[in-house]
């Protein structure tokens, strides 16, 4: 008997521990140039089992003990490979991942389709810097932001319109982390051009809604840029000349496969050729000297492997706009821009266990200084944060991955700084208000793998916020389903609540580098969001990709200026504020193809935003009454309909034609319904042109549209790679409406004798922008 027993407790432990599960985990890499992949698929396919690599490159997959297992490695766009492992102990396996000639193979078992079946994310949209390069670009200058707003739910069109402007949300609304540190203006030249060189960013995803808990702050959208991290194989370098700027980029190892670098610069070079223009016209009395204007950025970074299981990142970027003009009598200087720190440092646990600790500074500022003969004028404001934050990544087995993490952040504000008074020092004063804020936060969440065909991401954020004497917290729930009803069919739903504790002080018509950011304080309250969204993906085929989403957002404390509202130099600023709430909602729907020699996609986004019930604040923070208020319209980013077309055509080796086109509702703008009459004092004559305002936003200009061809012809030299391109935007030059404003006709001259002069007719005139605009440009890669 004892025999027996001893027997069966054998034949039972050795079940166990052959029923036990062990754990590969690793990194996996670009084999020609370090590079982390991101979301790069590790899957056993005799067991159905499968993980995804996390933002640095790292994975974590249990397997049974037992028998030998095939594990596939790959990426879209690289030659996958397979290993034959034994799983007797957890095992670290780092890979590296390389083009090869078997590609469109490869791209067919990679197939990035397939993995947006499979994931619960929905309502996310990312950006190669492929499809970057060659989409064609204002005065060509590839731009990874401006190609974003090609996907639907982000309005594309609008002559000169700066700020994005994510499914009815406002421009402050969404969260731009660069290297995980917040930027806070992301546009240069007005916004024509965003702060982000193309030739440094590794990766670059927008999240529209089912936002996860690890990201909180804003209301609308979070857009996550990544740095390259520099080739630690080799040195090597890219970089443009254009009509208007040149970039050089500049990578390689500091100790091979240890550790690398990349330096990346651009500059604007219009006010070197401005500056001759003006000196060659110095003598001539008739001639208006030209403003000087550029903007430059730099982005630097290191990594060090300091052992196996620990990695140190070091990012930063600096960028600026100058805009300068002087004369004998004046002098105006305005710049604006960012500056950016990051210090990462991750750490491998054990092969489930994975965190990075980050600290990041961030500084965003704009100064102006006007100088007359015998007085000096400057005026001034920003924000700068430091902020610590800690992120877990935790793979308890293939069913559940949980992250959870904390942050927080230091805020510095200084609003409408102003310094002034005469050279002799006889009048001198100042204005402007400083504020200290701390916002922090904590999150837990749960990708559950509930079975083959559920999957349930759900969190929890807690968030907070301390300034002025007052704490505001909030917890913010979220939650993503998706569920297969095939290998090609996916429904999806998602729901999250998200708080933001800053304000972007805007003028309501237009956004310029002067607007403020300002916090929650004991009168304005934190504003918050709920959203909800559905949908469905499709995968036809093995090339195309059809996803259709509704969504439905509810907006409260939003502000908004009072009419006529003193904005610059008030140290009283909450007076001029309105707070109300808003409802956003509106159907998406694209059909993308991402492989042979015709890649690219169509959007439509049909949408609809609108403000309301807005009352002004007493003294204590709370509502006064509703006739102090406005009454409800919609704002002027508030766009009904939104077209896209992107299409990118590889002719040969050498050649790839592109060609955008958009379509969108015109926007919405603020003009008067009518004009009337005032005599200034007695005896005067009469002016019948003063505008009469009354509902906001009442007028739709008319619908914006415009076709953008691109050609590329790559040319390979012993150094490397080059190309030109040939960027022609705006093609049968359609004159879209940048602004409206009207214009009093009189017959005959007016009256000496104080008589009525009186208009025969209003007459509204367009203003545009951008007639069609060729552009050339050089760039190369050694």
């Amino acid at each position: 008997m004892i025999r027996l027993l001893l027997l069966f407790s054998g034949l039972m432990l050795a079940f166990f521990l052959q029923a036990q599960d062990v754990t590969i985990s690793g990194t996996i890499k670009d084999g020609e140039n370090g590079e982390d992949l991101i979301g790069a698929t590790v899957a056993v396919p005799e067991l159905g089992l499968g993980t995804s690599s996390n933002a640095y490159g790292f994975y974590s997959l249990s397997v049974p003990t037992g028998d030998t297992l095939k594990v596939v490695f790959s990426y879209v766009g690289f030659q996958s490979q397979a290993f034959t492992l034994l799983p007797r102990q957890d095992t670290t396996f780092n890979i590296n991942l390389t083009t090869g000639v078997q590609l469109d193979e490869v791209v067919v078992k990679a197939n990035s389709f397939q993995e947006q079946i499979n994931s619960t994310e929905m309502s996310v949209e990312a950006i190669t810097t492929r499809e970057a390069k060659l989409v064609p670009v204002l005065l060509g200058e590839s731009d990874i932001l401006k190609t974003i707003q090609l996907k639907p739910g982000i309005p594309s069109g609008s002559e000169g319109r700066t700020g994005l402007f994510v499914r009815g949300g406002a421009q402050d609304q969404n969260l731009i982390v660069l290297d995980e540190a917040v930027v806070y203006n992301a546009n240069h030249l007005f916004g024509f051009f965003s702060t982000f060189n193309t030739d440094a960013v590794k990766d670059l995803k927008i999240y529209k809604g089912g936002f996860p808990a690890e990201y909180g702050g804003r209301l609308s959208s979070v857009i996550d840029v990544k740095l390259k991290d520099g080739n630690n194989q080799k040195f090597a370098g890219s970089g443009g000349l254009g009509l208007i700027s040149s970039r050089l980029t500049l990578e390689g190892p500091i100790q091979k496969d240890k550790s690398s670098f990349i330096v990346s610069g651009r500059r604007t070079y219009v006010d070197l050729l401005t500056r001759q223009v003006n000196r060659a016209n110095e003598d001539n009395e008739d001639f208006s000297p030209i403003p000087d204007y550029y903007f430059y950025d730099l982005n630097a970074k290191v990594n060090f492997q300091l052992s196996d299981k620990d990695r140190l990142f070091l990012s930063g970027y600096f960028g600026r706009d100058v805009f300068g003009f002087s004369s004998d009598f004046f002098n105006f200087d305005f710049d604006w821009g960012n500056a950016t720190g990051t210090a990462r440092w991750n750490h491998v646990f054990n092969p489930k266990l994975f965190a990075n600790t980050t600290f990041t500074y961030s500084d965003y500022q704009y100064n102006i200084n006007n100088q007359i003969t015998g007085f000096s004028f400057g005026l001034g404001s920003n924000i700068a944060d430091a902020s610590l934050k800690t992120d877990f990544f935790y793979a308890a087995n293939n069913q559940h991955t949980i992250r959870f993490g904390a942050m927080a952040t230091h805020h510095t504000f200084t609003v409408g700084r102003l310094q002034a008074g005469s050279d002799d020092g006889v009048v001198s004063f100042s204005a402007g208000q400083e504020f200290q804020g701390v916002e922090f936060g904590a999150y837990v969440s749960d990708e559950m793998e509930l079975s083959e065909a559920l999957s349930i991401n759900a969190g929890l954020r807690f968030s907070g916020f301390n300034n002025d004497g007052k704490t505001y917290v909030g917890l913010e729930p979220r939650v993503a389903a998706r569920y297969k009803l095939s290998e090609r069919w996916a429904l999806k739903s998602s729901y999250a609540r998200m708080y933001q504790y800053l304000h972007l002080i805007a003028n309501a018509g237009v956004a310029l580098p002067t607007d403020i950011w300002y916090p929650s304080t004991q009168r304005v309250q934190p504003q918050r969001s709920d959203q909800v969204a559905t949908g469905a993906s499709y995968l036809l085929g093995s090339q195309y990709f059809l996803n259709f989403e509704l969504y439905y957002k509810w907006l409260d404390n939003q502000l908004q200026f009072v009419d006529g509202a003193q904005i610059f130099v008030n140290d009283e600023l909450e007076d001029e504020f309105a707070v109300g709430e808003g409802r956003a909602y509106g159907m998406e729907f694209s059909i993308e193809k991402k492989e042979g020699r015709l890649t690219g996609w169509i959007g439509y986004t049909l949408a609809l935003t609108r403000l309301q019930n807005f009352e002004t604040l007493d003294p204590n923070g709370r509502f006064a009454q509703e006739s102090e208020g406005f009454g409800p319209f919609n704002p002027i980013y508030d766009r009904r309909h939104d077209i896209s077309v992107v299409a990118l055509y590889e002719l040969s080796k050498r050649w790839t034609a592109s060609a955008t086109f958009v379509y969108g509702s015109g926007d919405l703008t603020w003009l008067p319904p009518g004009r009337f009459t005032f005599q200034d004092v007695p005896g005067a004559g009469f002016e019948a042109v003063v505008p009469d305002y009354r509902e906001r936003n009442n007028f739709r200009l008319p619908a914006y549209h415009r076709l953008d061809l691109g050609l590329v012809y790559k040319f390979f030299p012993k150094w490397g790679e080059s190309d030109l391109t040939l960027s022609v935007v705006n093609a049968y030059d359609r004159r879209n409406a940048f602004f409206i404003f009207f214009e009093p006709e009189f017959e005959g001259e007016e009256s000496n004798t104080g008589g009525i002069n009186i208009p025969t007719r209003i007459a509204a005139n367009q203003v545009s922008l951008f007639p069609i605009l060729p552009s050339l440009t050089w760039n190369f890669q050694f």
